[in-house]
Parts: structure tokens; C-alpha cells; sequence
């Protein structure tokens, strides 16, 4: 696993800073909502990272057009807060995680937020951990060592019994 880079300036103006997770050849950015006022730090932090998409789990508190203008593309994926994504909100993440991370020579990172980044956001990023082949329980413990406080209860039984939707080529019987 890549090591993040080290403490800076950025991360001591952002009340709490953006958690790097990463697993396999998958690169995500978990973090708190974003305000016009702070805007000018994430977009720092979204360069630093090569970051090429952001979803967005809960309403929106600025215009996509600032991060389009950057050339990242918004992604409005709203599901209530504590819980967890409907099959269509799945469907369009593990859409975008396989288009994004086919780009093998850009290393994208994928981010994603909810108001505070604990419940909404962590719970995709589990999700695609559990897509690559990740034991449920360990794409929390993975999450919560860099995000303390992530995945309540409720989400967190949900992940336990999160079953994969896609099967990597392996052995098979005939």
C-alpha cells in the first residue's frame, strides 16, 4: 500500500483532512464536504492526489462547476444519511471505478464525501475494497485505522453482508 505524502500547510487549514485509501490499483480520497470557503484547499488537496472524480453522497453545498472547471467531473449519487446505497447508486459507482482505473497510465483517484465523511462516503470506498476482492470486515478496519469514527453500526452490518456483483476471471467448472 502507498505510503500518503507527508503532513502539510493544506492539512492544517482543513478541519479534518481528506483519508487516502488505496488497494490494489484502486486510489480513493475519502473527506468531508467541501464549502465555497474551503474550496480552494480541496482543489489543492485534488491535485495533489490526481483526482478525476468526485461523488458527491449528500447535497450539494457548492456548484460542480468549480471542480469542472478543473477538469474533474461531479458525480450527484445522494442516498440519506447512515445508510446505505440503493442498487443503482452501486451500479453507477462500480461503472465509474472500472472506467477510471482502465486509464492505467494517469493513476486516477476517485473521490467521494458526505457532510462529515464518516458514514455515506466510507461505505462506497468499502464497497469497491470488497469489489477487488477484500474481506468485508477488512475493507472497515482498512477504512476506520485511517478514518476513525467511519461506518455506523447499521452500515457496517450491511457491509458484513455486502456479496460481490462481480466475479474476477478464475478457475471455473464445466
Amino acid at each position: 500500500m502507498l505510503k500518503p505524502p507527508a503532513y502539510n500547510k493544506v492539512q492544517r487549514v482543513l478541519l479534518h483532512p481528506p483519508t487516502y485509501v488505496t488497494y490494489k490499483d484502486k486510489r480513493f480520497l475519502i473527506l468531508d464536504t467541501p464549502s465555497i470557503s474551503n474550496m480552494s484547499r480541496y482543489i489543492k488537496e485534488f491535485e495533489r492526489w490526481n483526482v478525476t472524480d468526485v461523488v458527491r453522497c449528500c447535497k450539494a453545498a457548492y456548484s460542480q462547476q468549480i471542480l469542472n472547471e478543473q477538469g474533474i467531473q461531479v458525480h450527484d449519487w445522494f442516498f440519506s444519511d447512515g445508510e446505505f446505497p440503493s442498487k443503482i447508486i452501486i451500479d453507477e459507482w462500480l461503472k465509474l471505478i472500472d472506467t477510471r482505473f482502465s486509464e492505467e497510465d494517469k493513476k486516477p483517484c476517485i473521490a467521494a464525501h458526505c457532510v462529515a465523511g464518516l458514514g455515506r462516503a466510507p461505505v462506497l470506498v468499502a464497497i469497491a475494497l470488497i469489489e477487488e476482492g477484500m474481506d468485508p470486515l477488512e475493507s472497515v478496519a482498512l477504512i476506520r485505522k485511517h478514518r476513525q469514527g467511519a461506518i455506523n453500526n447499521k452500515q457496517l452490518k450491511y457491509i458484513e453482508n455486502y456479496k460481490r456483483r462481480r466475479h474476477h476471471i478464475g478457475c471455473c467448472i464445466s
